[in-house]
């Protein structure tokens, strides 16, 4: 282990005995905001030195078996230690390094899921509908809670956009590498000649900005119109102006939202996905030369960008930026996504634990 990293994994397990004399003591939840400041920091620290602590278990360990190697009637038996011991120490350097990596800001946020029909017609607006309810089915799994903001249903079925706010912990981080064109191939209910069609659909994962300090939106630039929601809904929302639409007029972005009853909480949730999207836009304009210097094998998260395809006739899925191919279409449509998402979480682990070794090695 390089001297800079073991002294800072020692400062690390300094501030956490610190943290934990902070939190024992008798006036800690005198100050409640700084009580739960104190206790996500020990949830943070915690695993860290709880692995350092491994570390210097098994050098004093391996130490100890390299001293058994001296001894001919202990030979074969430290001989496996030592190597058993090196296996280990090496396994826990990479999840400390892991660790250590520079971790996303947005990664605990709840996030807005866009879902728009692309090329395809009928077909695109269906198979959206379906990655809708994959999306959906996936959240169900992991408790997390679902909240339709705006859809745009299609002619026969499924979405030509639908947008909806997912709630829980850590879902951006899960989520993110999701953003991008996916397409499908399979054949059409109303194809007769049994022709398998091509479509494809976007896919954007927003994180949901902090209200107080992310994006701040200046009145005078938003346009806000309320006009009468179409399509079911009842007699309530046909009858009243309760749609909202917001328009930030330097970018031009546009949201519409008109699934709840009460214009202000329609104005409220447009404004929330809003305030998203502008906070997305900035973020990947300041990483667009970082993405430039050293391309991501995981995506830049750019809409136009394919990164998996769905084929039904040979039920195999497909995400082309780590070249893993699953044939389980059936579990990953019902919203079995861990596998996807696990591979890309460590791909991107991967990429990021190699330019840590560029930066030292330079």
């Amino acid at each position: 282990m390089k001297p800079s990293i073991a002294a800072k994994l020692a400062q690390l397990g300094e501030r956490l005995d610190e943290v934990n004399r902070l939190l024992s003591s008798e006036d800690a939840t005198r100050d409640m905001d700084n009580y739960l400041k104190l206790n996500r920091e020990r949830a943070e620290l915690e695993p860290v030195v709880t692995l350092y602590h491994a570390h210097q278990a098994c050098v004093a360990d391996l130490t100890t078996a390299l001293d058994m190697a001296n001894d001919p009637e202990m030979r074969e038996f430290a001989e496996a230690e030592v190597k058993h011991g090196r296996e280990r120490l090496e396994q826990i350097e990479v999840d400390l390094q892991k660790q250590l990596l520079p971790k996303d800001a947005n990664d605990d946020r709840n996030v807005f899921l866009e879902v728009r029909a692309g090329t395809g017609g009928d077909e695109a607006a269906l198979f959206a509908g379906d990655l809708f309810r994959m999306y959906s089915r996936f959240a169900e799994r992991k408790r997390w809670q679902v909240e339709v903001i705006s859809e745009s249903p299609g002619e026969k079925g499924g979405h030509k956009e639908i947008i909806a706010r997912i709630v829980g912990q850590g879902a951006y981080s899960v989520l993110k590498f999701e953003s991008g064109a996916h397409r499908v191939q399979r054949v059409p209910t109303t194809e007769t000649q049994g022709r398998i069609h091509t479509s494809a659909c976007t896919v954007a994962i927003l994180p949901e900005a902090d209200e107080v300090s992310d994006v701040v939106l200046n009145p005078a630039d938003l346009r806000i119109d309320t006009f009468r929601a179409s399509g079911a809904g009842g007699q309530h929302i046909n009858k009243t102006d309760s749609a909202v639409r917001v328009t930030h007029l330097p970018t031009g972005t546009v949201v519409e939202c008109q699934d709840g009853r009460s214009q202000h909480k329609n104005k409220a949730q447009a404004l929330a996905v809003l305030a998203a999207r502008i906070k997305d836009k900035e973020e990947r304009t300041a990483h667009a030369k970082q993405a430039a210097e050293r391309k991501s094998l995981v995506g830049s998260g750019d809409r136009s960008e394919r990164i998996r395809t769905y084929n039904f006739p040979q039920g195999r899925v497909t995400d082309h930026r780590i070249n893993l191919t699953l044939y389980k279409m059936d579990h990953i449509m019902d919203g079995d996504i861990s596998e996807l998402t696990g591979a890309l979480m460590a791909e991107y682990q991967a990429e990021q634990l190699a330019a840590l070794a560029d930066e030292g090695s330079s």
